[in-house]
């Protein structure tokens, strides 16, 4: 079974604009009189030789809604070229995202483990907010660079640039596309576990206006510090641009991904800094207090037959005229569809300590050798598919004299279908999976077989949207922007469940129940700002934005409002009825051009707020009253400090807080409020990225970088808590608490040795670091980072 296109009109206006890129193109492709060609990324000036070798320093985003450069942006940006990425050796988007402070990376849930990019900024989950060239991605695989001219980050509520969205901002993936200079480059690497990496970047200008470019990756081999983990894929990105240089241009573009993975359900956290469990805090049968020792972090918990498949292939058409030097029509299609099949293991919650239940009130008794302990396993099957077809038109104004005031006007529309198909697959009836010895699992285990029971959820939504965005220039000195985005979505759901007592309770349990559930609404977001340019290098401003995320935002998933067998509302933050969550971003800053434009230094201030989150209280019930915050300031600095000297450096404190969780009433009615006042799950205070290098006289090229990550808390582990004795509040102590701060330094080191050969050397985590990378919600198992591992590589230009 697949997901479905629903002849909604918001569905039937989606498919007739698809006719538009080709109709826009029929128009005379030769360049019009007096008309100049439209910037493209990267832009390609006649500068001298030590100014085109400033590769870090960005000037503008890829996003036609952009206008302006960024010293005159009033908003925190980071964008990270492929430069930098190449130097770092980074692989990864997670990888490259470790250059910009305030990003922190957990662990996935629901079989979603270790699945796709989970990213968290400044404390609010990003993981719906992934742009692949202003177009949301939804790729449920770990996302490689090998096609991303850029990354750009953009930081705080900003509903008004893209749509439904949440507190943290977004990404957003620029791809590489023809340009106007011809060059090919590859690069062949080998690094620690076996790891084997190819790729190519080959451009080609063939004759006046026709633009080639082909990208292409191949990997295998294993992840440092996992060695049972195995990670092979392809890729392949062809496109090709007809009309390069001239008035009308047509671009068309693909990718194609292949990944064949073992997949990593993470490590157990017994005995980790930080980690807390009031069972094995216990006395053993001999009564003596157990000290539980830490788990090897290269343990396996996983089965042989474990395994991840995911193919994803995206196609685009995209056309740009330029009706007149000052304005400029593009008009996007795509079309992505993403499949991802995988069964995957992983250490459950608690160890079994004793052989026999415990007496009922008393703590299990533990077994006194603890190379017998077991811990079991989760085995869990993710079958999904994606489905993306959109189309954008952009609308681009610039220099528009009204009296003494100028302005520069980007306008639009979007449509817009997304959809999701999950089946479930559950154990078969009758089988138990085995447990994995705690400090010794064995791979080879025999595990449970899974099969489908007729539970899935298919679900969709189509929106259309139209958006305004005007920056008002008054003199040299002023300026003000505001833009607005509305949108209308329409998110239908079918699922199937099977009924529980809980869930269900006039039915026999078992059986299998059809739903439906749909919502459709209208989203406004704004942002506005104020920019004042006391020099022509720099600005001051202050900004305002927010962002709505509705139900089933996310995943496309509703769910029908229940009650268990109590009558009390079951809880899902998708469920039909619930307000959107609501983020507001407050943003003073200040961004600066020095050196004579080769460097870029930025300063802001922010107070974030996202009210709407679902909270428990002590019925079990669920009100929609939660709100978190974060506050804090941001310093970067990217560029180039000399001709030889080039840098990027950022830093992040942030404040989190949980001001409305979860609420228990008390016997005598009082009512305790445990999270109020605690900090939002894993936020760090303090973040610090640096990376640097340095042209030698002789044919040699150093550089590296450090990171510090603070220490985190795990605000959840507060969520059962109950009133003492004596009133006060205590928890469940059980996992991970506290993730410990740390520090990496990165190396490297390029020696060319022609013109056309350089051997690149990337050492990472050279300290040898032993820290937590991220860590699931219960704080019950973690993934650890990379220890001191390599990768060298022989790049070749041509």
């Amino acid at each position: 079974m697949t997901a479905t296109f629903r002849r909604t009109p918001l569905a039937v206006a989606l498919i007739s604009t698809f006719s538009l890129p080709l109709v826009a193109y029929a128009q005379d492709t030769a360049p019009a009189a007096g008309t100049a060609p439209a910037t493209q990324l990267p832009e390609v000036k006649v500068v001298d030789e030590r100014d085109s070798e400033n590769t870090y320093k960005p000037e503008q985003v890829e996003s036609p809604k952009f206008m302006q450069p960024l010293v005159n942006t009033p908003q925190t940006v980071t964008v990270i070229r492929k430069e930098v990425i190449a130097d770092q050796g980074a692989l990864s988007l997670t990888d490259a995202l470790r250059n910009t402070p305030g990003i922190t990376f957990q662990a996935g849930e629901n079989g979603n483990t270790a699945s796709g990019d989970t990213i968290f900024m400044r404390g609010f989950d990003a993981q719906g907010s992934i742009f692949l060239d202003n177009i949301r991605d939804l790729t449920p695989a770990v996302r490689d660079v090998f096609n991303l001219e850029q990354v750009e980050i953009f930081k705080g509520p900003a509903g008004a640039d893209n749509g439904r969205g949440n507190a943290s901002g977004y990404i957003n993936l620029v791809s590489k596309t023809p340009l106007a200079e011809d060059s090919r480059s590859m690069s062949v690497g080998y690094g620690t576990e076996d790891r084997r990496r190819i790729s190519g970047d080959i451009n080609e200008r063939v004759g006046e206006s026709l633009g080639l470019r082909l990208n292409l990756v191949a990997q295998d081999g294993g992840v440092a510090g996992r060695p049972q983990i195995d990670r092979e894929m392809w890729g392949v990105a062809p496109s090709v641009t007809l009309g390069l240089g001239t008035a009308t241009r047509l671009s068309l573009f693909s990718q194609h991904i292949r990944q064949d993975n073992t997949p990593d359900g993470g490590v157990s956290a017994i005995g980790v800094s930080g980690w807390r469990n009031t069972i094995l805090e216990g006395a053993n049968s001999t009564g003596e207090v157990v000290n539980p020792r830490e788990v090897d972090s290269k343990n396996f918990y996983g089965l042989k037959s474990d395994f991840e498949d995911i193919r994803a292939n995206m196609f685009t058409v995209r056309v740009e005229h330029d009706l007149t030097p000052a304005v400029v029509i593009r008009n996007t299609s795509r079309y992505s569809k993403t499949d991802q099949k995988r069964v995957l293991s992983a250490p459950l919650q608690a160890p079994i300590v004793s052989d026999a239940n415990p007496t009922a009130g008393q703590p299990p008794v533990l077994r006194d050798d603890p190379d017998t302990w077991t811990v079991n396993r989760s085995r869990q099957a993710s079958y999904r598919e994606n489905e993306l077809l959109t189309n954008q038109t952009n609308l681009q104004f610039r220099a528009i004299q009204t009296g003494p005031v100028t302005h520069d006007v980007s306008t639009g529309f979007e449509l817009i279908h997304e959809s999701q198909y999950t089946p479930t697959l559950a154990v078969v009836a009758g089988q138990t999976q085995v447990a994995a010895n705690l400090y010794n699992p064995n791979p080879n285990d025999p595990g449970v077989q899974l099969a489908r029971n007729g539970v899935y959820t298919d679900g969709s939504t189509n929106t259309g949207a139209l958006y305004l965005f005007d920056t008002i220039k008054l003199g040299e000195a002023w300026q003000f922007t505001a833009g607005g985005r509305w949108e209308r979505y329409e998110t239908d759901t079918d699922s199937t469940a099977l009924s529980t007592v809980a869930n269900f309770p006039t039915l026999p349990a078992g059986t299998l129940v059809p739903t439906h559930a749909e919502d459709a609404d209208n989203l406004f977001s704004w942002k506005t700002g104020v920019l004042f340019k006391p020099a022509t290098n720099g600005s001051v401003y202050v900004a305002y934005a927010n962002s709505l995320r509705p139900p089933g935002g996310d995943n496309f998933t509703l769910q029908a409002a229940t009650t268990n067998a109590a009558g009390t509302p079951n809880a899902n933050i998708n469920a039909v009825g619930l307000d959107p969550q609501k983020a507001k971003n407050l943003e003073l800053g200040t961004k600066w051009d020095f050196l004579g434009g080769r460097v870029a230094a930025t300063l802001a201030l922010f107070s974030s707020e996202n009210k709407n989150d679902l909270a428990r209280q002590s019925d079990d019930s669920v009100v929609q009253y939660g709100k978190k915050t974060a506050e804090g300031v941001e310093v970067g600095v990217v560029g180039q400090v000399t001709s030889a000297w080039q840098l990027s450096f950022g830093y992040t404190y942030q404040d989190t807080e949980v001001k409305d969780g979860a609420r228990f009433v008390q016997a005598n009615g009082d009512v305790l409020s445990p999270q109020d006042g605690v900090a939002i799950n894993f936020s760090p205070k303090n973040f610090v990225n640096l990376w640097t290098t340095y042209k030698l006289p002789i044919p040699l090229t150093v550089g590296g970088g450090i990171r510090y990550v603070d220490s985190q808390g795990r605000t959840t582990a507060l969520r059962t808590a109950t009133a003492g004795g004596d009133g006060t509040i205590t928890a469940a102590n059980a996992g991970i608490l506290k993730v410990e701060d740390y520090t990496v330094i990165d190396l490297m080191a390029t020696y060319d040795i022609t013109p056309m050969y350089s051997v690149q050397f990337n050492a990472y985590n050279v300290a040898d670091e032993d820290y937590v990378a991220s860590v699931n919600n219960s704080g019950q198992r973690y993934f650890p980072d990379i220890p001191a591992s390599y990768m060298l590589s022989l790049n070749v230009k041509f």
